[in-house]
């Protein structure tokens, strides 16, 4: 059985789109590709089981097994040497990636405290999108018994989108929660 968000996509995003954009070929339609969850663990320089914990609990939230990211260079002044592990990184595709974002934009964005959405001008320039989380715990899926230590993540939005305003419509229809467009001063 497909993922609701991609059920949504199918069924009433990709005709809007089209509607909005004007393309009537449904390949050139703009979707989400991937969803790229990275946690860096500076502290794991000191104490290797801050990796594993953070190792855990991106299991938990991915629902699949994450890689470790190393360090590129030595840099003297962090204590860190090259081919050192100092995170991890999941990147989900198809249903994975739906069940993600759905999670993402209905349970997870509402639980972080004091918001008021997310920035519009975190496009790359093609259309791919990125947010940060300062907390891990705002995911139901976590114990917060287990995971005491406060960790961050940055989270990847890879689109086919041409430009960042067809990204904005795609994740807007998809239900992300933007913050309001600034009105132009009159």
């Amino acid at each position: 059985m497909a993922p609701r968000l991609q059920e949504r996509y199918d069924s009433e995003i990709r005709p809007a789109l089209a509607e909005q954009l004007g393309i009537k070929n449904p390949m050139a339609l703009p979707r989400v590709t991937k969803v790229v969850i990275n946690m860096g663990v500076g502290s794991a320089v000191a104490d290797k089981k801050n990796l594993e914990i953070a190792f855990d609990a991106m299991m938990d939230i991915a629902g699949q097994r994450p890689v470790q990211t190393i360090a590129r260079k030595s840099i003297a002044g962090f204590k860190l040497r090259e081919g050192m592990p100092i995170g991890c990184k999941v990147t989900l595709r198809r249903q994975r990636m739906y069940e993600f974002l759905d999670r993402l934009v209905s349970v997870v964005l509402p639980r972080v405290r004091d918001f008021r959405g997310v920035s519009r001008t975190a496009f790359d320039g093609q259309g791919n999108y990125s947010l940060s989380l300062t907390e891990q715990l705002v995911f139901p899926e976590l114990n917060p018994d287990k995971y005491t230590k406060p960790q961050g993540m940055n989270i990847t939005i890879g689109t086919t989108a041409v430009n960042n305003e067809q990204g904005l419509l795609l994740l807007e229809l998809m239900g992300m929660p933007f913050k309001a467009a600034k009105q132009p001063a009159s």
